[in-house]
């Protein structure tokens, strides 16, 4: 499920008309991002931001919260963030009729409903926004809501299972599932603290540092703890589907497919994020 609705979320991070809607809440991309991600917690201390994020160095929350505009206040944040949805929607190739998404918003607003919002801070924050009236915004912040229900619970099983902020994307990328480049410039992890990681992980035997031909790869006992990780966030992001039912979700899932697919036209095939090549998203048993 979260391979269908992440694409549908991540329309404000990489559609270009939801860039250029939100140009006005900051001075570069990450003001940007802050601005909008964070808007849901109102106004708090950039600690708790960084905290929520999880997976980012806290000079670069701070460098961006620095950079929003003055006039940025977390309510306009969240209807730039509407309206840049609102745009990119507009521009998508091949998006179904609006009776999909109507039914796909109804079931997804449905799902995130059911979300559980103890210790899940950014998902409880986005559970709390009103619906919208129109069928496609209200899905996209049905998808939002799940998305960051999902990442209150995946930073919780990596919490559980030691592993931080740094650590964490090491072993994403020993993983294949996203490049390295991206994730440091966008995180904004340095060179001694990437390779503190990487020297500590492969003492632990959970990697194989890089060599000239490429970067850390996962030890079998690496594999099995990514694996712990990933099966922990499924259960803890399981809730939803269980209260939608399985019929419900599979509906949702076949409704969603297209949606997908058109939203995926404007995400790069290799991302930050992790989602999987265009043709896997949405591939049977993916679910």
């Amino acid at each position: 499920m979260w391979a269908l609705y992440e694409p549908v979320h991540a329309l404000t991070y990489f559609a270009p008309a939801a860039l250029a809607v939100a140009e006005p809440l900051g001075d570069s991309f990450w003001a940007r991002y802050v601005a909008q991600r964070a808007a849901p917690l109102e106004d708090v201390p950039t600690a708790v931001v960084v905290a929520a994020f999880g997976g980012f160095a806290p000079d670069r929350i701070a460098d961006a919260r620095a950079g929003i505009a003055p006039d940025a206040t977390p309510t306009t944040a969240l209807e730039t963030r509407l309206r840049g949805i609102d745009a990119a929607v507009a521009e998508l190739p091949g998006l179904p009729d609006d009776a999909v998404v109507t039914e796909a918003a109804d079931l997804a607003w449905t799902a995130a409903q059911a979300c559980q919002d103890a210790g899940r801070v950014l998902g409880a924050a986005n559970r709390a926004m009103p619906r919208p009236s129109t069928p496609h915004l209200a899905l996209w912040q049905a998808t939002t809501t799940l998305r960051e229900h999902r990442g209150d619970g995946h930073l919780a099983a990596l919490a559980v299972h030691g592993i931080g902020p740094v650590a964490s994307h090491v072993l994403k990328v020993a993983a294949g599932e996203s490049p390295a480049r991206d994730l440091r410039l966008g995180r904004r992890i340095g060179d001694e603290a990437w390779d503190a990681a990487v020297a500590r992980l492969a003492d632990d035997g959970l990697l194989t540092p890089g060599h000239e031909d490429g970067g850390p790869t996962l030890t079998a006992a690496g594999a099995a703890l990514h694996r712990a990780v990933e099966d922990a966030t499924d259960r803890a992001a399981a809730g939803p589907w269980e209260a939608l039912g399985p019929e419900h979700t599979d509906r949702l899932a076949t409704l969603l497919e297209p949606i997908a697919a058109a939203a995926r036209s404007v995400v790069p095939p290799v991302n930050p994020i992790g989602l999987p090549p265009r043709e896997d998203a949405g591939a049977p048993g993916s679910r």
